[in-house]
């Protein structure tokens, strides 16, 4: 399987992410933040920093750097925009702006500044703020924020539950968490005559220039923004940061070239990160399994902008397993907090700890296999919609793991190796399989290459191997021949790297504008002058054929005096949405280890087993499967950003907010179960970026559940719960 194109770059330090563009003249920007959660700023001295070594201006909301708001109604309405008014909601927002020659002069001056405010009370506990919650639209299509279905005759969910024989009920809860990318939120920002140009790490350039412009005021055609390599994403990079917004106009304030990178502890508070959930749920069912109610109430936090609901109960509840009758609800919770956003399987990933907890607590009180339970309880499709799953094979991954992950000897009460106790967990993983419109620029070239080209992103997935692969065999000749490009506004529009589309965006795209591509370069092969003149020619193999000779398009080229011909091809969701409902699958498996003394949970064995369409490269698809495994386990056993009182975090650093390490992950083993979904593109590719962390905590709990007999409902799981 081919290896990853950008990896010899990547490993040799090559790759040029944002901050690491070095443009003659540049100066450094610090970005300075609140030291309250609420209140208004009254007064910044700024006379020291101004006069500080290096200092070149100072910019905060009582002189600020002008720009206008900024309309995403797609996400959310208007998108804040950092130094444009004197109001503070939360703890480390940012509120000044320090330009120096280097970063450690804007560093220490910004230090220097004295910020007088008029504080108010601030609100930063979920738990305590439940009072205030709100009824909120569930992004990311503003669904309405409460789903009622009912069987015929029945009245209310809770007659439902109380028609059941059995139920179970529970508080479920999930921590604050942050992305914590390796590479910091940064931008440098240069004007020309042209305009604007921007590098900066985002999941799409043409989302960010847009911001821009319209925070600039000026034509988004010329704003560029580029971002060929970047250190991680997952939903924090989605949009303009605020050191894009402030280099931007603060380099056209001073006509120089200004570079800005967050501190790694302003990565947490500065930008957006997963909200803090409860959840309820109550299950009820027949003595056999089969699910008669479903309900599942959720809260979760935000910040005072609202700006984003983490979607727990709607993500997971109506379309995991058939049910009679549902009933699921989604409530925000405002406080000052920072801003929370889409994180790595927004909304499946906590929801899925909370139903996949309950269907585990349910199979007990059944007495009944957790993989039998939800066998019996398969859904054909979303409840309520009348479109069906355009592939599903849960049952074929159930199955598979299974038998890899030797389930057969699992037993309920687990079992005992020396001071371990041992126990096994599963849970069901889903994840909606979707596309962005994506548009595609194939180029032949006279020296026998091709190049595919498009304004997406590669936040380290493997897209760029993806549209290699792809473009050489839409284009039919080899992987070498084809150099793919990312990461430029410039660049047809390429959708998001997020929700798992990249793949199947995108690919689906290229054999539209492979066949395009095709059909230019056979068209200038019959022109007059050229050397298949009249003549009907096939394309194979990189080669026009016709009357027993060819020549590679390179050779066409060149003969025809043409260094290249193009063409684009477009892709988007159709028709097809209007006929089947799309997911990707899977089944989580793990084995726990607890510590009978000391109670140390340690995972020893994990096991992912996937249906998500066909897989492009198994060698990159399963890197994203094993990373997203992973991430579950960091959040079943490590993470959490704790908020103080006064709305600090507590732990905003690689020291304090706790993520695994190379000792707390065993082998990884990853299964696909592959079948080409063509009904969802014509590429049969199905989403994998993010469906590997969905289910993973819950399996943790379970198998933590099944070693102990203690039900812990809230991640992380720490040593102090598992204390008899």
């Amino acid at each position: 399987m081919p290896s990853r194109i950008d990896g010899p770059l990547k490993v040799t330090g090559r790759a040029k992410y944002g901050a690491d563009n070095v443009v003659p003249g540049t100066v450094h920007g610090y970005v300075v933040v609140s030291t309250i959660a609420h209140g208004e700023i009254t007064a910044m001295d700024v006379t020291a920093a101004r006069n500080a070594p290096g200092v070149i201006a100072v910019y905060t909301p009582l002189e600020p750097l002008v720009m206008q708001p900024v309309q995403m109604p797609m996400f959310g309405g208007e998108w804040w925009v950092p130094l444009q008014d004197k109001e503070v909601i939360y703890h480390g927002q940012p509120i000044g702006f320090v330009v120096a020659e280097t970063f450690e002069q804007a560093r220490d001056a910004a230090m220097t500044i004295e910020v007088t405010y008029a504080e108010r009370p601030a609100a930063t506990s979920i738990e305590d703020g439940m009072d205030t919650a709100e009824m909120a639209p569930v992004p990311p299509r503003n669904a309405p924020p409460e789903i009622t279905a009912l069987a015929e005759g029945v009245e209310s969910i809770e007659d439902a539950l109380a028609a059941s024989p059995v139920v179970v009920e529970g508080t479920y809860s999930t921590a604050t968490q942050h992305h914590v990318a390796m590479e910091p939120h940064s931008a440098v920002a240069v004007w020309d005559a042209d305009g604007l140009t921007v590098y900066t790490g985002n999941q799409a350039a043409m989302f960010p220039a847009a911001q821009l412009a319209q925070a600039l005021g000026v034509e988004e055609a010329r704003v560029r923004v580029v971002n060929p390599f970047v250190g991680g994403a997952f939903g924090g990079k989605a949009f303009a940061s605020a050191p894009a917004f402030l280099a931007a106009a603060a380099a056209r304030d001073l006509d120089r070239p200004v570079k800005s990178a967050l501190t790694r502890e302003q990565v947490f508070t500065a930008t957006a990160g997963r909200a803090g959930t409860i959840q309820k749920v109550a299950l009820g069912a027949e003595r056999d399994g089969t699910l008669i109610a479903v309900r599942h109430d959720s809260w979760s936090s935000t910040g005072l902008d609202r700006a984003f609901t983490e979607p727990t109960s709607h993500s997971t509840s109506p379309e995991w397993y058939a049910t009679q009758n549902l009933a699921v609800t989604q409530r925000r919770v405002p406080l000052n907090v920072p801003p929370v956003t889409f994180m790595r399987a927004p909304g499946e990933a906590p929801g899925s700890f909370a139903l996949e907890s309950a269907m585990d607590e349910l199979a007990i009180e059944l007495d009944m296999d957790p993989i039998e339970l939800r066998l019996r309880n398969n859904s054909t499709g979303p409840s309520g919609h009348d479109l069906k799953w355009s592939s599903k094979y849960l049952d074929e991954c159930y199955r598979i793991g299974a038998d890899r992950f030797g389930w057969a000897s699992r037993s309920p009460g687990g079992r005992e190796d020396g001071d371990w106790l041992v126990g096994m967990g599963m849970a069901t993983a889903m994840f909606p399989a979707g596309r962005f419109p994506t548009t595609i620029r194939i180029t032949f070239r006279d020296d026998d290459t091709a190049e595919v080209a498009t304004g997406g992103a590669d936040p380290g997935t493997g897209l760029l191997t993806v549209m290699g692969l792809i473009g050489a065999e839409s284009l039919d000749i080899g992987p070498d021949q084809v150099k793919p490009l990312l990461g430029d506004s410039v660049l047809p529009p390429g959708g998001m790297s997020g929700g798992s589309t990249a793949t199947a965006s995108v690919s689906s795209a290229i054999m539209i504008a492979a066949a395009q591509a095709i059909d230019e370069l056979t068209a200038l092969a019959t022109s007059a002058g050229a050397p298949f003149e009249g003549q009907e020619v096939s394309y194979e193999d990189g080669r026009v054929v016709a009357g027993g000779r060819s020549m590679t398009f390179g050779e066409l080229l060149r003969a025809t005096n043409r260094m290249s011909i193009s063409a684009t091809g477009s892709s988007a969701p159709g028709e097809e949405t209007t006929k089947h409902s799309f997911s990707s699958f899977g089944a989580q498996f793990v084995e726990v280890r607890v510590h009978k003394w000391t109670r140390e949970a340690r995972v020893s064995r994990m096991l992912g087993v996937f249906d998500a369409g066909r897989i492009i490269n198994e060698k990159v698809a399963r890197s994203q499967i094993m990373g997203g495994m992973i991430w579950g386990i960091s959040a079943a056993l490590h993470e959490s950003l704790d908020i103080e009182a006064n709305g600090r975090f507590a732990n905003a650093d690689l020291a304090g907010y706790l993520v695994p390490v190379n000792a707390d992950i065993p082998e990884v083993d990853v299964h696909f179960v592959q079948y080409p979904d063509t009904l969802h593109n014509p590429s049969g590719a199905k989403g994998v970026g993010e469906i590997g962390v969905v289910g993973m905590a819950a399996a943790v709990a379970n198998a933590i559940y099944n070693a102990t007999g203690i039900r812990v409902r809230h991640i992380p799981i720490m040593i102090e719960d598992l204390l008899d």
